[in-house]
């Protein structure tokens, strides 16, 4: 991935979105709980993928914002569609292209039609700011060959601090359509629990593979340890961070702020449209963190 520079002339969108990349991938230190946590949702995701996909598969970013996760999968050789409501950052994407197969396809994601299905999509800090994620979750499921894979990362929303509600417990959805969409943390409506994806899972015919709960409050900056992490090597923040995933799952669901959930299409799912008649889908976040 090239390294850009910001140029004055450029529209706001690509100003923000060189914000957040000086913090994502350029290793601007000023929030360093924010970059640990983009690199540990970026290792997970990445992992996942890897894990399950051979060189030359298709995988659709969807919602894909600046393009870091298309960029890194088109480098290590798969073909990748780039995928967002805003048609602008196309141009903004390209400047950092390097090498590898990657295509653009901008677009409300519930409406843009793809020319073929897609051996894994990949949806990262999207589904909390969808006011019906289990629409969203089921459109996804129709974008994905059957054997093929969905990875999705999102906020936990059992972690001891959470104060939105669970998707699960609302009855009307649609009062939050009008909120809905927008970027970064204060756009959150739900956040998922861990006792949210079977359901939801179910509901878009595809199975849960694994569900890894990762970043603790002093990787992510939290409970005042923002200014604590300047201080701290990042092997030791690393050494805390492994360890906290080894909690118990009880006790992880409660401590950890995010999740990475790995989910398949069975081989006799019925599904195979191309389009659903679901409502507008989300613009991604710019890499938000809970």
């Amino acid at each position: 991935m090239k390294r850009i520079y910001p140029d004055e002339t450029w529209p706001e969108s690509w100003k923000r979105s060189y914000d957040y990349d000086l913090l994502d991938v350029y290793g601007d230190t000023s929030n360093l709980g924010y970059s640990y946590a983009y690199s540990l949702r970026s290792s997970k995701a990445l992992g996942m993928l890897a894990s399950v996909l051979k060189p030359g598969d298709r995988v659709l970013d969807m919602a894909a914002a600046q393009g870091n996760f298309s960029l890194a999968l088109a480098e290590m050789g798969f073909a990748v569609t780039w995928n967002d409501i805003r048609e602008d950052l196309v141009e903004y994407v390209r400047l950092k292209y390097e090498f590898g197969t990657i295509d653009y396809a901008p677009g409300n994601a519930f409406e843009v039609e793809f020319p073929h299905l897609f051996d894994a999509v990949l949806i990262t800090e999207v589904i909390e700011h969808v006011a019906h994620p289990d629409q969203f979750l089921a459109r996804v499921a129709t974008l994905v060959k059957p054997g093929g894979h969905v990875v999705m990362t999102t906020p936990n929303g059992a972690y001891f601090r959470n104060t939105l509600p669970r998707f699960s417990s609302c009855a009307d959805p649609s009062v939050y359509e009008a909120i809905q969409f927008k970027p970064d943390a204060d756009g959150h409506i739900f956040l998922m629990h861990p006792d949210e994806l079977a359901p939801l899972a179910a509901q878009a015919m595809l199975t849960i593979e694994s569900v890894t709960m990762f970043n603790n409050p002093l990787t992510s900056g939290y409970l005042g340890s923002r200014a604590v992490l300047k201080r701290l090597p990042r092997s030791f923040v690393n050494f805390a961070e492994r360890l906290s995933q080894r909690l118990p799952s009880l006790l992880a669901e409660r401590l950890l702020v995010q999740m990475a959930v790995l989910l398949r299409r069975p081989l006799d799912s019925t599904r195979g449209q191309n389009r659903s008649s679901a409502s507008p889908a989300a613009t991604s976040p710019s890499r938000a963190v809970a």
